[in-house]
């Protein structure tokens, strides 16, 4: 039934066709329903063969409807396939894409007689929005909510739906500041939004408890698939940026929101969300804060080209695992308690593919990949950005760092970044910042923080990380006679703050907060001298290229991927203090490198390239590189690692010692047995104090054992294989670092606590001597 079929169909519906139809055709009793790069079948038999052909008359792929007779459309094979849901083999989407806009696609039941097709649609793009009468025509209610009593009031009072464009209803919970702090209204208003429970009515999720302390409204909404909110759950789709753009204007265009300009807040998921509903530009979008988040979707599944079995594939399982029917508690307890809407809209959260198995089958970075690069979306941002981000966040990794100087259209950009880990855009010194930077471009207002704010919040919010002892900085633009006085003072400020030493304090280590910082006016920094070691036979670091061939030798090391550097308590988000067990790579699983004391103090930056001669007894090959401090103290200092497999060693040098490198099958090519070849690991964004006196150490080994939550998968060696690999540490295969200083920069004479610095895990030093190959 391909392409003379759907001419016949399109023939009945009016289209321009010289012949009469041939074959008998009814009009379906299913119902599509378009959306985003996505459409959804309501209405079809149980095990209906329903076939979506292309505006060309293509079939791209066969959907078996479920015993409810549903099916969803969102991702096409390379080839045609039949889906069903009972099928234990699952879609393979290696070759295959996202559902293309565009309009004249047709669906057809190809187990009817005569076959059943449905009247032609158009599958929408993100920017194909709705009205501003559609936006403005829902209304959303609230109540008000205390930090310190909770909610004034039935929580259910602020639970709602909200519909999106294509009819998908989302839960959304309305939260108003407290009344006796804050007044009636209208309140500045920001959203967090992800797939997380954001709406559950009786506990706010963090972003949305800060700021309803902090005086603004909040509207707190489940991604589609997720929690109550209708649709099917996908990983950062651009349906889900397309629903933001709508939650946005359907918020802004409440009568409680102050200046008809809403905000939005959120650390990790509901930080990655802002960036891409920033990237679709709403147009009363005010300004977001977007916090420790990834920056592209591949790379943190595939770092360096190498499987995460660790923290993102079970993030993946997890949110996969919630999407589900049952998968959260409070979900079934609502619809337990008659919430129609939200068992009307779980009915076909079961069509989410299996994301672990999908992105798994994803060896080589597909070009559709680019769609969810927020390093490139984030150049379309045209809203103030606060960015706030760790170089050592144990959950999504330091990738954030190459796209900081990419928010060109941003109206102002600030940055926040330092040491640290995943939650510390959640602790007092930066909630300061970002409450600030809120109060000028969504309130409207002079920042003055609430007199009880000031006294009990910090301690509130710091006692959620161990902090027994913190206070909020003074209101800093209440000197100015206006507005837009204290908003040209605010934004004459440099727009990079880098905090040194975060938990570093030796009165206090581990709590949050750096010791020092340095203002920048853009990261990576402008101004930066270049530096450069060389890989000795000696196990030296050294300004000069050996010059007689020599080569070092390690052995795979199988138990490295799956160690992490946390002790037996394991991962522990909040304590100040990390269980921490960072253990040693033994001889002849690692190559060592060290300089000599340093002689000056230094602050070292990234990104920064490790530039190797390799050479492998197997075809597959996986590197890590890490760089840590070895102190005059004799503790050795967690700095910065990157990762590579080798056969994505095909790359380009750009700015800032950044690597470009596609990840493509096409640029693929396996390691030649026993030759040398050059490739270039990145060290990943990093700023650091090298005190004079403390040496500088590069690791080469197997992935694994220095990071705290990613763990890596080997190549698939065959049983009992052992593979050896050699780096050349002199005359042609000389092999070398390159980083960078920023110079002027005085560092405190005292050491910090070492134990204590948030992110960076510390060891006692030992000396571990290479091997050198034969």
């Amino acid at each position: 039934m391909g392409k003379r079929t759907l001419i016949l169909v399109l023939a009945m519906i009016g289209a321009c066709q010289e012949e009469p139809a041939e074959e008998p055709m009814r009009p379906a009793d299913f119902t599509a329903h378009p959306g985003v790069e996505t459409v959804t079948v309501t209405g079809a038999e149980a095990g209906a063969e329903l076939t979506l052909y292309d505006p060309e008359g293509e079939p791209l792929v066969t959907v078996v409807a479920d015993e409810l007779g549903t099916a969803h459309f969102s991702y096409i094979p390379g080839e045609h396939q039949i889906l069903d849901l009972n099928d234990p083999d699952p879609l393979s989407l290696a070759s295959g894409d996202v559902l293309p806009p565009g309009d004249g696609y047709v669906i057809q039941d190809d187990t009817t007689d005569p076959p059943a097709w449905s009247q032609p649609f158009d599958v929408l793009a993100v920017d194909d929005v709705a009205s501003e009468e559609f936006y403005a025509s829902q209304t959303l209610t609230g109540l008000h909510w205390s930090p310190l009593t909770g909610p004034d009031g039935d929580p259910e009072s602020g639970y709602q739906y909200i519909e999106m464009r294509d009819g998908v209803k989302l839960g959304a919970m309305v939260r108003f500041p407290d009344k006796a702090l804050y007044g009636e209204g209208p309140h500045p208003t920001v959203v967090e939004y992800s797939g997380y429970s954001p709406s559950r009515p009786d506990r706010p999720d963090n972003g949305s408890f800060i700021a309803n302390a902090l005086g603004f409204a909040t509207v707190s909404v489940n991604m589609r698939g997720s929690g109550c909110s209708g649709g099917v759950f996908d990983v950062f789709n651009r349906a889900q940026a397309a629903d933001g753009y709508d939650i946005i204007e359907v918020v802004a265009a409440q009568e409680w929101v102050l200046n008809g300009m809403v905000g939005m807040v959120g650390l990790s998921y509901p930080g990655v969300s802002q960036l891409y509903v920033g990237a679709t530009n709403p147009p009363h979008l005010g300004a977001i804060v977007p916090l420790s988040v990834i920056a592209d979707a591949w790379e943190m599944q595939w770092p360096g080209g190498i499987y995460n079995v660790g923290f993102t594939r079970s993030w993946v399982e997890e949110r996969e695992s919630q999407a589900q029917v049952g998968g959260q508690g409070w979900v079934s307890d609502r619809i337990a308690a008659g919430d129609a809407q939200c068992e009307e809209n779980l009915a076909i959260s079961h069509h989410s593919v299996d994301f672990e198995t999908f992105l798994r089958s994803l060896k080589m970075r597909p070009a559709s990949s680019d769609d969810r690069d927020l390093r490139l979306l984030v150049e379309q941002i045209e809203a103030p950005v606060f960015f706030g981000g760790q170089f050592q966040d144990e959950q999504t990794g330091p990738q954030f760092g190459e796209m900081l100087d990419r928010f060109y259209m941003s109206e102002d950009l600030r940055v926040l970044i330092g040491n640290g880990r995943h939650v510390d855009g959640y602790a007092p010194h930066a909630v300061e910042r970002w409450f600030e930077f809120l109060e000028f471009h969504v309130a409207g207002r002079i920042p003055v923080l609430n007199p009880l704010i000031r006294q009990f919040g910090a301690g509130e919010f710091g006692g959620e990380f161990g902090m027994t002892d913190v206070s909020f900085g003074p209101d800093r633009f209440t000197g100015f006679d206006s507005f837009d006085e204290a908003l040209q003072a605010y934004m004459a400020e440099p727009d990079v703050t880098l905090l040194f030493e975060n938990g570093g304090d030796v009165e206090r280590p581990g709590e949050p907060g750096g010791r020092w910082s340095v203002e920048l006016p853009v990261w990576p920094p402008p101004v930066q001298d270049d530096l450069r070691w060389f890989l000795g036979p000696e196990g030296e670091l050294a300004e000069e290229a050996p010059s007689v061939d020599a080569s070092d030798a390690w052995a795979f090391d199988p138990e490295a991927g799956s160690s992490t550097f946390f002790g037996p308590r394991g991962y522990e988000l909040m304590p100040p203090l990390w269980d921490v067990d960072w253990t040693v790579f033994e001889q002849g699983h690692m190559a060592s490198y060290l300089t000599a004391p340093f002689e000056e103090d230094v602050v070292l930056t990234g990104p920064g390239i490790a530039e190797l001669w390799l050479k492998s007894s197997v075809s597959e090959m996986d590197v890590q590189v890490t760089l840590t401090e070895v102190r005059p103290d004799g503790q050795e200092l967690y700095i910065q690692s990157g990762w590579l497999r080798l056969g994505h060693r095909a790359s380009e040098v750009g700015d800032d010692h950044r690597i470009l490198r596609t990840y493509a099958e096409a640029d693929h090519e396996p390691m030649p047995i026993g030759e040398w070849v050059s490739a270039r690991v990145q060290v990943h964004s990093v700023a650091h104090p090298v005190r004079e006196g403390s040496q500088l150490r590069v690791i080469v080994s197997t992935p694994g054992r220095d990071h705290g939550t990613w763990e890596f998968e080997p190549p698939a060696y065959e049983a009992g294989e052992a593979p050896t690999f050699e780096l050349g540490v002199g005359g042609a295969h000389a092999s070398s670092l390159f980083m960078s200083a920023l110079p002027g920069i005085d560092i405190p004479e005292e050491l910090p606590d070492c134990d204590g610095l948030r992110g960076q895990v510390c060891r006692p030093y030992a000396f571990v001597m290479n091997v050198a190959a034969e």
